[in-house]
């Protein structure tokens, strides 16, 4: 069924019984290994879609395709995708899958057996030409923070990403400073641009059903790439190196003030320059407040 929204074409999507054939054909079981639970329920995967922004226009990057659940619902919208999927035997199944739900969408459609942690833009180079892309992606729980802080260090154009991640990881991605999941993972991303949690999913979308419910998180990268505060007077950057080597030490003992945790890379004088109190801990500073103790320390350095 063709639809004048986007001239996009309505796609068969996959449900349960798809997901299994497809599995039982290719001999392909989940594996914990790879972090492995396939979306079984087509409205889920649309709701992702839609809670993404994904047009026509968009390039798409999808992480961790599995058996094509999500991939379909991207290509349903027109946009052209990349999906990289670290299983060959996933890998090698997905183009027949493509060709046999949506047809159509076959040219719009590549995908790159790797690991998504190993991509850059010299061995991914379709993204190169793009002023902005998109992730959307079910990322394996056990790497998903990883992955994240990986493709934004390395692809300064990926602009905005909507994730379906464990509903831990989704509130860590997402946490402001004061509250106690709020740590390394939550200051990093706020170095890139901002994100929420824009909605929880329930476990029985899934094959296997994971323990844990899962969340979508949205992402949008500041405008130039870094916070907007990364900026020095004297027209210099603040290093990310320096920033997130502060902001590892600093949550390395939660419990610990600020003086005892940096004391061997902050001296006195780079807190009083920075107007930070050494007394506070980690967990109640903002990015700003990082990349301001960084620039602090880059000075008393010189």
């Amino acid at each position: 069924m063709t639809e004048n929204v986007n001239d996009h074409t309505q796609g068969h999507l996959l449900g349960a019984a798809d997901i299994r054939r497809i599995a039982a054909e290719a001999g392909i079981s989940p594996t914990k290994k790879f972090g492995q639970n396939f979306v079984i329920d087509p409205g889920t995967v649309r709701r992702i879609v839609r809670e993404a922004g994904v047009t026509a226009d968009d390039h798409v990057l999808e992480v961790g395709p599995g058996l094509g659940s999500l991939t379909l619902a991207i290509l349903e919208t027109g946009a052209t995708m990349t999906a990289v999927e670290i299983d060959p035997p996933v890998a090698e199944r997905l183009p027949k899958t493509i060709s046999e739900f949506m047809p159509d969408a076959v040219d719009r459609f590549r995908v790159v057996n790797r690991d998504a942690l190993t991509i850059n833009p010299e061995n991914l180079p379709d993204f190169n030409d793009d002023e902005s892309f998109t992730l959307v992606a079910n990322l394996p729980y056990n790497v998903a923070t990883p992955i994240l802080l990986t493709l934004l260090e390395r692809f300064d154009n990926l602009g905005t990403f909507l994730v379906m991640v464990q509903k831990e990881v989704a509130d860590r991605l997402s946490e402001k400073p004061g509250s106690k999941i709020y740590g390394t993972p939550s200051v990093k991303l706020a170095w890139y641009g901002t994100a929420e949690r824009v909605g929880v999913i329930g476990r029985n979308v899934f094959w296997p059903a994971p323990n844990v419910d899962s969340a979508l998180v949205l992402f949008k990268r500041h405008p130039g790439g870094h916070t907007p505060d990364a900026d020095n007077a004297d027209g210099s950057v603040v290093n990310r190196e320096t920033v997130f080597r502060l902001i590892d030490a600093a949550f390395g003992q939660r419990r610990k003030t600020l003086h005892a945790a940096l004391k061997k890379i902050v001296p006195a004088e780079a807190f009083e320059r920075s107007g930070i109190d050494p007394t506070r801990r980690g967990e109640t500073l903002t990015i700003d407040e990082f990349v301001a103790l960084a620039r602090a320390l880059d000075e008393v350095s010189a």
